[in-house]
């Protein structure tokens, strides 16, 4: 089975001055901290659970998804 290093993570400041780390290829991973650390951090929790409801299910992880980094919009 994958593993969340098999993954993209993206991980970006949030409005509140929190930050959210998320994996676009998996719907409902993401995960949100004070500082990027804790946002890495409950990410690894919340891909074993995921991973662990996906096996139990019988189905498998999603493939990767390939990201293109684009600048800020300027208006």
């Amino acid at each position: 089975m994958k593993r969340l290093h098999d993954y993209t993570i993206v991980l970006r400041p949030d409005d509140n001055g929190t930050f959210v780390a998320y994996v676009p290829a998996i719907p409902g991973c993401h995960a949100w901290g004070r500082t990027p650390e804790e946002a890495q951090a409950e990410i690894v929790n919340v891909f074993e659970m995921i991973k662990e409801e996906y096996r139990e299910e019988g189905r498998r992880l999603p493939q990767d998804v390939d990201l293109e980094t684009v600048g800020a919009c300027q208006s």
